[in-house]
C-alpha cells in the first residue's frame, strides 16, 4: 500500500525522535518502505529515508534492500541516482557483497551521470571491506552480462591504482591475483590486456619473482607449446598481444628465452606468409621488433647455435648482394632495396645473441658464406653512409617545431635507423667480430634531451638513437609515408615510423573472435 508525502514524514519523525527504541516502530519503517510504490516525490524521499534506519531492522534487511534495488531500477534517472548514492550505507557485514554484487550489475547503466554514481559507490564500499567488494566484482566478471563483465574489468583496471595502501593491502592483492587467474581461464584479446594491467600494478608482483609469476601467466595464454600457424590470424594476434603484454616484464633477471626461442623455432621462418590481423600494420615489421627488444634479456638457450643460424639467414635475406657489374653494362639496372627497419631490427637481434657464441661467425659459418656475408654488409653499408650524410644535411640545424613536420619525422627516424645498423655493421666487421657497442633501437624513446640535429655531438656520443633531439611517438605513418622522403638509390621500408604498444596490432571491426577457446565457453568478443 502506497503512502503519501505527509505519511513518510511523519513516520520519519516517528523514527528520529525514537532513539535508542527504534526497533519498537517497526510499523513506522515498513510504512517508509511502502514508500517506493508511491510516485516520483514519495520515492525520492524513500530512497533517502530507507537507508538512514536501515541497521537498527535486521528482521527488514531483504526487504529494504530490494525496496531500495526497486528505486535504482526506475524509469526516472534522478531518483536512481538518489537511490544509488545511498547504496554503500547498506554496505555492512554480510550485505556488502550483495551490495557490491548489485552495484557492479549497475555499471551497465548508459547514464553518464548515473555511472559515475555507481563508479564513486563502488569506490566507498571498497574502502569499506575491499574482499567483500571483490567479490562482487568479480562475481560479475567470471558468469555476468558481456557489458557488465567489460565494464567491471576496466574498473579494476582504472580504480584500484587509486586505491589507498592501506586498502590494498598483501592479503587483497593475493585475492585479486587469485581471482585473476580464474578470469584468465576464458578471455578476449582486450580482456588480458586490462587484467595485465591490474595485475602489474600490484605491489606484491612488484618483486622479481613477483614478475616471474606474471610471464609465467602471459606464457600459459601465448600457447607457446604449440607450433604456430601463420594463417590465422587469431593465433598471430594472440601471439602479439602476449609478447607485447610479456615486453615490459622482462629484465637482467626476468628472462625472455622461452619467447625469443618461439620466435626463431615458429615466427621466423614463416615470416614471409604471417597473416596480419590488422590491415594496416606491417606484420613482419611488427614481428621484428618484438624480436629485438626482446633479446636483450633472454638467457641461456639449448638451441643458441641453431637460433642464430635462424637470425643469421633471415638477416641475409635482407641484405642485398650489390649488383653484379656496377660500372659496367648492368650499371643501369634497378639497384636493390635496402629495407633498412627490417635490417635494423635483425642485426640487433643477431648482436644480442652473438655476445653468447662471439665465435659463432667464425666457427659455424663456412669461409664461402662468411664471405658473401661481409660482401653483403659492406655493399649495405655504403649505402648507409650516402643516406646519412643526405639526412643530416637535410636536418642541419632544425630544432623545435620544425622537426615535428611529417616529413623531418620521418627524416629523424631514418637517422636513427641508419646510425644504429652503421654502428651494428662496424662490431661485426671487427676480426674476430665484436659484440660491444650499444645502442638504442630507433622506436624506444630517447632518456635525454641531447643537442639539436646539427650540432656538434658532446664527446662521447656514438650517433646512435640519442644523437637526434626526442620527439613525441608519431602516429601510423601513412601508406605513401615514403614518397615523402626517397633516397637517392634504395629505400626504405614503408613503416619506419614507431608504435605505442596500446596502438599496435590494435582491435578492429565487430565482435566474433574469442581469444579464449579453452573449451570453457565462447564469450563471443572481439579482441
Amino acid at each position: 500500500m502506497a503512502v503519501t508525502v505527509e505519511e513518510l514524514y511523519r513516520n520519519y519523525g516517528i523514527l528520529a525522535d525514537a532513539k535508542d527504541d527504534l526497533s519498537q516502530h517497526k510499523d513506522a519503517y515498513q510504512a517508509i518502505l511502502n514508500g517506493v510504490k508511491g510516485g516520483p516525490k514519495e520515492k525520492r524521499l524513500a530512497a533517502q529515508f530507507i537507508p538512514k534506519f536501515f541497521s537498527s531492522f535486521p528482521e527488514l534487511a531483504d526487504a529494504a534492500i530490494n525496496a531500495q534495488l526497486d528505486l535504482c531500477e526506475d524509469e526516472d534517472v534522478s531518483i536512481r541516482r538518489q537511490a544509488i548514492k545511498e547504496l554503500p550505507r547498506f554496505a555492512s557485514g554480510e550485505n556488502l557483497p550483495r551490495v557490491a554484487d548489485i552495484l557492479t550489475q549497475l555499471l551497465q547503466t548508459d547514464d553518464s551521470a548515473e555511472f559515475n554514481q555507481v563508479n564513486t559507490a563502488l569506490i566507498s564500499i571498497f574502502k569499506i571491506d575491499a574482499k567483500g567488494t571483490l567479490g562482487g566484482l568479480f562475481s560479475q566478471i567470471l558468469h555476468g552480462e558481456d557489458i557488465v563483465r567489460e565494464r567491471a574489468i576496466k574498473f579494476l583496471s582504472t580504480k584500484l591504482k587509486t586505491m589507498p595502501e592501506d586498502v590494498m593491502t598483501k592479503e587483497v592483492e593475493d585475492h585479486i591475483y587469485a581471482e585473476t587467474k580464474k578470469v584468465l581461464e576464458d578471455v578476449t584479446g582486450e580482456e588480458f590486456v586490462l587484467l595485465m594491467r591490474i595485475l602489474s600494478g600490484l605491489k606484491t608482483l612488484q618483486t622479481v619473482s613477483g614478475r616471474q609469476q606474471l610471464v609465467e601467466l602471459v606464457v600459459e595464454q601465448a600457447f607457446l607449446e604449440q607450433a604456430l600457424n601463420p594463417a590465422d590470424t587469431d593465433a598471430v594476434d594472440r601471439l602479439l598481444q602476449c609478447t607485447r603484454q610479456a615486453l615490459p616484464l622482462f629484465s637482467k633477471n626476468v628472462h625472455s628465452t622461452r619467447f625469443v626461442s618461439y620466435f626463431c623455432d615458429h615466427v621466423l621462418p614463416n615470416l614471409s606468409t604471417l597473416t596480419s590481423p590488422v590491415a594496416e600494420l606491417d606484420i613482419q615489421l611488427e614481428v621484428l621488433k618484438l624480436l629485438a627488444e626482446m633479446s636483450p634479456y633472454c638467457g641461456d638457450m639449448e638451441k643458441l647455435e641453431t637460433n642464430l643460424r635462424m637470425l643469421f639467414e633471415k638477416l641475409l635475406e635482407f641484405m642485398p648482394l650489390p649488383p653484379e657489374d656496377e660500372n659496367g653494362e648492368n650499371a643501369g639496372n634497378e639497384e636493390p632495396k635496402l629495407q633498412f627497419s627490417y635490417v635494423e631490427c635483425l642485426l640487433f637481434g643477431f648482436h644480442q645473441l652473438g655476445k653468447k657464441m662471439p665465435d659463432f661467425l667464425i666457427e659455424k659459418i663456412d669461409a664461402d658464406r662468411l664471405k658473401d656475408f661481409k660482401i653483403r654488409l659492406q655493399y649495405f653499408a655504403r649505402g648507409l653512409q650516402v643516406y646519412i650524410r643526405q639526412l643530416r644535411v637535410a636536418l642541419q640545424g632544425k630544432t623545435g617545431e620544425a622537426l615535428k613536420t611529417e616529413e623531418n619525422k620521418i627524416k629523424v627516424v631514418a637517422l636513427k635507423i641508419t646510425n644504429n645498423i652503421n654502428i651494428l655493421i662496424k662490431d661485426l666487421f671487427h676480426n674476430p667480430p665484436s659484440y660491444k657497442s650499444t645502442v638504442t633501437l630507433s622506436w624506444k624513446p630517447v632518456q635525454k634531451e641531447p643537442a639539436a640535429v646539427g650540432q656538434k655531438r658532446p664527446s662521447g656520443d656514438d650517433g646512435s638513437a640519442t644523437s637526434v633531439k626526442k620527439i613525441s611517438a608519431p602516429v601510423l605513418p601513412r601508406r605513401d609515408a615514403r614518397q615523402i622522403y626517397n633516397p637517392p638509390s634504395g629505400k626504405y621500408s614503408g613503416t619506419i615510423g614507431n608504435f605505442p604498444y596500446e596502438q599496435r596490432g590494435g582491435f578492429r571491426g565487430g565482435r566474433g573472435r574469442g581469444f579464449g577457446g579453452r573449451g570453457n565457453r565462447s564469450r563471443g568478443r572481439i579482441y
